[in-house]
């Protein structure tokens, strides 16, 4: 496997188990009685949901006419698990069943499903190209024994047969560019005669978490988040449907793109202090970690019951070395620069790759007053803020820090209040309040202090 398909993978397996359980892990907890909530391609007759059959991906290739494109279809394939308690020679289902230290629960899990398919982009232009996907079902039984021997319930564990396609084809972009448009179907093709059924038994002829891994030899994608400018009105035209493709793998290298049910930016990768999966890409480990250390014994008995993924994660977070751990607390990373910086290598914002940037020293023109740093204002939030924290500042008094700009080229004003006993160690943190520069008031030295301002004005109230 190639390094960027390699790279893809590890952020398509985020994709794939996103949201897959949620703290506290427990099958108990409210957030996860409702699953499976990205991604989701159910039989096309099933209408009981808004949620589609098929999702549409379309894409662009340049100097791709003798290319091939390796399409990777991935996504989870629900499997019940129902626990049975042994009765009078027979089974009964139940939610939960303890034997000896072991804890046996009724909750459905999901197995990994992947297909693969390698075309040529010719034939493709030629006409539509469909991949039958075949999934067979399955049904097993587990004994479930005391420490004596005694049979005491058994689990019975079950796929159903899943039916779905894949549709490929392309056309000839017209224009100077020499441009290919790659568009694939993904669709759930198996048949539903259950006009009463739950979504939850809809789900188990599903196609969940459903995404593409797409790779091209002899050609090269094109991003449609920052397309190049000759190629932006193609890009805008490109249709997708509850997916959403962008660019995977090393920067810079366009021969992977990821459709996903989730949106993403290019070129996304898992942030290297992340330990592990925790079922959340817009995860906070560290606050995941400590809350899964905080969970008592009887809810990690649960959790650890709920499904073996939720077990490795409980091993996981236990097991992790203190070093590992202040890890989690956090990572100072560069934005990536600009293009002219991106050429140069060099990280912004850094005030060594751009002399004429200076936080420290720019000041900007306020009511005919120079605004700089160590510059005292009256905050006078504008009225197309819609933060109502913004209430508790109007009129207060505060201390410029920085005069910062943008990528855009627009100035902003970084302030701490005067107020606010705890300044300092905000500003020896770099925690600031952010003002446009009008929605400030140029102060004199002798302006009064805005504490003694605002406790007259709620007397007067």
């Amino acid at each position: 496997m190639s390094v960027p398909m390699e790279i893809a993978r590890r952020v398509a397996d985020a994709v794939l188990y996103e949201g897959y359980l949620l703290y506290p892990y427990r099958a108990s907890a409210a957030k996860n009685r409702v699953r499976w909530q990205f991604g989701v391609l159910v039989p096309p007759a099933f209408s009981a949901t808004a949620e589609p059959s098929s999702s549409v991906t379309e894409c662009l290739l340049e100097r791709a006419e003798d290319a091939v494109v390796r399409l990777r279809l991935r996504f989870l394939h629900v499997r019940t698990r129902s626990v049975e308690r042994a009765e009078d020679g027979g089974h009964r289902p139940v939610g939960e069943l303890r034997s000896g230290e072991r804890t046996y629960l009724t909750f459905d899990e999901a197995t990994e499903r992947e297909v693969e398919a390698v075309l040529p982009i010719a034939a493709l232009l030629d006409a539509e190209q469909t991949v039958e996907v075949r999934v067979p079902g399955d049904r097993s039984a587990e004994l479930i024994l005391a420490p004596s021997g005694q049979r005491e319930g058994r689990v019975v564990s079950e796929h159903l047969p899943l039916r779905a396609a894949l549709r490929a084809g392309a056309e000839r972009v017209p224009g100077p560019y020499d441009l290919v448009r790659l568009r694939v179907r993904v669709e759930n093709t198996s048949g539903w005669d259950g006009p009463d059924a739950t979504r939850e038994q809809a789900l188990r002829r599903s196609l969940v978490s459903a995404h593409l891994l797409i790779g091209v030899t002899g050609g090269a994608f094109v991003s449609l988040l920052d397309p190049p400018e000759w190629a932006r009105p193609v890009a805008e035209s490109c249709r997708n449907e509850h997916t959403w493709p962008v660019l995977v793998g090393e920067p810079g290298h366009r021969d992977v793109v990821l459709s996903s049910p989730i949106i993403l930016y290019d070129y996304p990768n898992i942030a290297p202090e992340s330990p592990g999966d925790l079922f959340d890409s817009t995860e906070i480990d560290e606050i995941l970690h400590l809350r899964t250390l905080t969970l008592t014994d009887e809810e990690t008995r649960e959790a650890r019951a709920t499904d073996p993924r939720a077990a490795q994660l409980l091993d996981m977070v236990g097991d992790l070395p203190p070093e590992l751990v202040e890890r989690l607390h956090g990572a100072i990373r560069y934005v990536d620069a600009p293009r002219k910086q991106e050429a140069a290598g060099t990280p912004w914002w850094d005030p060594a790759a751009d002399a004429g940037v200076s936080p420290d020293t720019d000041s900007v023109v306020v009511s005919g007053v120079a605004v700089a740093k160590g510059s005292r204002v009256r905050l006078v939030p504008g009225r197309r803020r819609a933060d109502a924290h913004d209430m508790f500042l109007a009129g207060r008094t505060a201390r410029v820090e920085a005069v910062l700009l943008d990528l855009d080229g627009t100035r902003h004003l970084a302030v701490t209040l005067d107020d606010d006993p705890g300044a300092d160690l905000l500003r020896s943190h770099g925690r600031f309040l952010y003002f446009a520069p009008d929605e400030v008031e140029p102060l004199d030295d002798g302006a009064e202090p805005s504490g003694d301002r605002i406790e007259n004005e709620g007397a007067g109230a």
